[in-house]
């Protein structure tokens, strides 16, 4: 009964604040969206900001590094910074530009050799990745943006498969408008010979065979594309290659799940050679910045660098379930409309689970993000 009452008080807060928030939500609408005045102002802003960009070249954001932001226009590259007027433009966002953006930026001179330039503008973004920030929580960090798909990559070994932490992946994808798509890496480790593992090993090894299945199953089955692949050997290369033929794509996951090595077999040497190199890697054999690359045949691919943890941007309890929508039509059926499936009596979520229409692995991601979002409004 005290989990019970602890879970009623998150969530009766947390609606209050949604509350409020609706308020404001519908207080700036009423004046933006309806006065004249505003409308005017706005359309007045638009024209400003359109005018006297006929002198700027266009390009698209490569890569961001301590030393600027690396623009590509017409394969010249320019090593760029952002115009004071835009730093100032703060808001919720942590990064103000991020890898995959089309920017227009004013040339400068320069006494050195390399191309520079002051980006004016950035222009308005189709898609987009992001998370909220590690550290404060309320700012929104962009990953990448105007892309086609995600490339969740994970991998069955080292580190094992954490399906949590895919599902708030493929949430943040279908928010920001992009498709999930799953890579498992390291496959050909599930092919190790039992006979030259320790029993310690064999029992690891066994499990993971066990996840791996059951993955699968559960993902197919909610139609998220997974392509298995070993950078290793090259299993599944050959797919996952053409999937990302003439789209934009990014990869991202999990430290360690081999993301890099995948992109080095399929662009070649393209992440570690050239001006790009030079100015995001300096000399690191691990990735420590988002980088743009070209692919063979049409295309590009983005590399990101590795997180152990995800907190998804922007979502409310409501939102959750719309996210698991085996989850969401199953609920339909409860006792009670406004069943949280947790210990709520006749719960028909439970049932399913217990029957095994619903996978445990999708269950435990709903879970833990609803109890991410009641701590979250818990302790604010």
């Amino acid at each position: 009964m005290k989990d019970h009452d602890q879970w009623d008080e998150a969530f009766y807060y947390q609606e209050r604040k949604e509350h409020r928030k609706d308020r404001k939500i519908a207080s700036f609408k009423d004046r933006s969206q309806f006065k004249k005045t505003d409308q005017d102002q706005k359309r007045k802003h638009q024209t400003s900001s359109e005018e006297g960009t006929e002198h700027l070249q266009e390009g698209r954001v490569l890569s961001i590094a301590p030393e600027g932001i690396i623009v590509d226009s017409s394969g010249n590259f320019y090593l760029c910074t952002l115009k004071g007027s835009l730093k100032q433009q703060n808001m919720r966002t942590k990064n103000l530009v991020a890898v995959g953006d089309f920017v227009l930026f004013q040339k400068e001179t320069s006494q050195q050799k390399e191309l520079t330039g002051t980006i004016i503008r950035i222009k308005e973004r189709r898609s987009l990745l992001s998370r909220a920030d590690n550290l404060s929580r309320r700012k929104e960090q962009l990953i990448a943006v105007n892309i086609d798909q995600v490339l969740i990559t994970c991998s069955v070994f080292k580190p094992p498969l954490k399906p949590s932490l895919i599902d708030r992946y493929i949430i943040a994808a279908q928010k920001g408008h992009m498709q999930p798509v799953i890579v498992v890496n390291k496959i050909d480790l599930l092919m190790q010979d039992p006979d030259l593992l320790s029993v310690s090993e064999k029992a690891v090894l066994l499990k993971e065979k066990e996840l791996y299945a059951l993955f699968l199953d559960t993902y197919q089955s909610i139609h998220i594309p997974v392509l298995p692949v070993s950078a290793a050997t090259g299993e599944g290369i050959q797919p996952l290659i053409d999937i990302m033929q003439n789209k934009a794509s990014v990869f991202s996951g999990q430290s360690g799940a081999g993301k890099s090595s995948l992109i080095n077999t399929i662009t070649g040497s393209a992440l570690r050679t050239g001006f790009l190199a030079q100015h995001t890697m300096k000399g690191s054999h691990t990735t420590t910045a988002a980088s743009l690359l070209p692919i063979e045949g049409g295309g590009f691919c983005i590399d990101t660098p590795g997180i152990r943890s995800f907190g998804i941007w922007d979502l409310d309890r409501e939102e959750i379930e719309a996210y698991f929508p085996e989850i969401f039509e199953t609920g339909r059926q409860c006792r009670y409309v406004d069943c949280r499936h947790f210990q709520e009596p006749d719960c028909a979520v439970h049932k399913a689970l217990e029957e095994g229409t619903i996978s445990p692995l999708r269950f435990d991601s709903y879970c833990a993000l609803m109890t991410d979002i009641a701590t979250e409004h818990k302790h604010r």
